[in-house]
């Protein structure tokens, strides 16, 4: 058998929440599929729909929940969610040390700097408020007597020309 160090590493896409840290190991048509989630790493291995053997192993940046966290499945890549130990506590990579593998990248349609997320959400929903307080205002409908109806576009007037079919 392989050694782990020997076989193919899965391309792997990360990105960071409040309460999770995502992974997606990128593997069409896997079998065979084995995630590990403990404390401070996970291990996922699998195979290809070639039958290559593919082993990610991550030391996490920090501490995580192991007996919160899980995988699912799909047919194009294994998505695991894994719980923060400290959470609203941004991770600023996923492994603990400062050396990314080419394997691995951050999933940038998903990331999102939520770090200050609050102080903007409060500003959005105070403008929000202000919104609607000038559009409650309640004020009489616009007076309509200088509308010129010589102007309106009635359907015989838009269309000069005959609409009939002509063979």
């Amino acid at each position: 058998m392989e050694t782990p160090d020997s076989r193919q590493h899965a391309r792997t896409l990360w990105y960071d929440r409040p309460k999770y840290v995502f992974m997606e190991f990128c593997v069409e048509d896997s079998t065979d599929v084995h995630v590990l989630i403990e404390d401070h790493r996970i291990v996922f291995s699998c195979k290809n729909a070639d039958g290559v053997e593919l082993y990610n192993e991550i030391e996490f940046y920090a501490k995580v929940n192991s007996k919160d966290s899980q995988d699912k499945r799909s047919g194009r890549s294994i998505t695991c969610f894994v719980r923060k130990w400290k959470e609203k506590v941004a991770w600023p990579r996923l492994t603990k040390e400062d050396i990314k593998p080419v394997w691995l990248s951050v999933d940038f349609d998903n990331w999102r700097d939520w770090e200050g997320d609050e102080e903007v959400e409060l500003a959005q929903v105070e403008h929000y408020a202000e919104l609607l307080k000038k559009v409650s205002v309640k004020r009489p409908p616009p007076g309509m007597d200088d509308l010129d109806v010589s102007k309106v576009c009635l359907s015989t007037l838009c269309f000069p020309f005959s609409l009939k079919k002509r063979y």
